[in-house]
């Protein structure tokens, strides 16, 4: 795993990372964690079709699973996010999941007696925000995925995989062209493309889902009379301002897929079948004129989708639940100017 020359691994910044990625009081209003997003019981995801978002608000996209994110280049469906601790900082801070202001965050980490000590062991430091970051981080790149049938297949135990799941990876590489986005160990290029999914039908008829999708559009600074037009998520456009990329999304991992349904950027899909017969469709209609050149109807026959879905379900290994850690309580400061002592 990649991991930044200053954010070493050590088992001091994992402990605190995890405590942290569990503390709902690192949210504005302390009632939402990261774990809450990305709960273990739900593939690390939150089993939604879109977000819970924070409370007042609703989210407008799926909310992925962090499971083996530490290899990945980039974070979120539109890559906004170049390192794992920005994207902590993003979800942490951002209107529709933590809403949390770093300053308030610092002040309640302080207030943590066993915060302040793990802090200082871990980075000879008082509790910061950017640490904290540091450290969700941290924690977040020890989630791997590693042990599925395929892994298990690939490193020669040749009985790992069922022959159901050896034809369809056979049509993953050949017949469907599903290389052709997701390749490499993750299953991702980790490039672009439209493939025409759907918008999904609560835009059309949830004011929250609409005003949530503007008030990220409108963040990303898209003038007005471009996103007053969209019915859907415009997706890389975002983060790059490009015609071109108006409606693309980064190709999504494979691995640990079983346990993270439902499907693609706004979850409009909620078993692999649904996927497999979108792709053998040739994807969905394109109002953008983005379409990725490389989605053809397969026509796959009824036995080839389900040994295709029999390959990707073998691409999940073992389930990741951790025991959830005892939180740490807050403590009444006592103050030396309470006794008359203030220089």
């Amino acid at each position: 795993m990649p991991v930044p020359p200053d954010q070493q691994l050590t088992p001091g910044r994992v402990k605190l990372g995890e405590l942290l990625f569990f503390d709902p009081r690192l949210s504005g209003d302390g009632s939402i964690g990261c774990a809450d997003c990305h709960d273990p019981k739900l593939g690390w995801g939150d089993a939604k079709e879109l977000g819970r978002g924070y409370p007042g608000t609703t989210h407008w996209r799926n909310s992925q699973t962090i499971v083996n994110s530490g290899f990945l280049k980039a974070w979120f469906w539109g890559s906004g996010s170049p390192t794992l601790e920005h994207q902590a900082n993003a979800a942490a801070t951002g209107a529709l999941a933590g809403n949390i202001q770093p300053r308030l965050g610092e002040e309640r980490l302080k207030q943590v007696p066993e915060y302040v000590r793990l802090f200082r062991e871990v980075f000879n430091d008082k509790p910061s925000w950017e640490k904290a970051m540091q450290a969700i981080a941290a924690y977040e790149r020890t989630i791997v995925s590693d042990d599925s049938p395929f892994d298990r297949y690939m490193r020669g135990e040749k009985t790992a995989m069922k022959p159901a799941a050896l034809r369809g990876k056979a049509l993953f590489e050949g017949k469907a062209s599903c290389t052709s986005c997701h390749s490499g160990p993750l299953l991702t290029d980790e490039q672009h493309h439209n493939t025409g999914v759907p918008p999904h039908p609560e835009f059309a008829t949830n004011v929250q889902r609409q005003i949530a999708m503007r008030e990220r559009i409108r963040g990303k600074g898209i003038p007005e009379e471009v996103y007053l037009k969209l019915d859907r998520d415009p997706g890389r456009y975002l983060e790059t301002k490009k015609q071109e990329d108006m409606g693309r999304f980064r190709t999504a991992p494979l691995r640990y897929l079983v346990y993270t349904a439902p499907y693609m950027h706004n979850g409009v899909f909620l078993t692999l079948e649904d996927v497999v017969d979108f792709y053998d469709k040739g994807g969905g209609d394109d109002p953008f004129g983005t379409k990725s050149s490389v989605m053809k109807p397969l026509k796959l026959s009824e036995q080839e989708r389900k040994d295709l879905v029999a390959f990707l379900e073998s691409l999940s290994g073992k389930e990741i639940k951790p025991v959830r850690p005892t939180l740490p309580p807050y403590a009444v400061l006592e103050f030396p100017m309470s006794s008359g002592k203030f220089k």
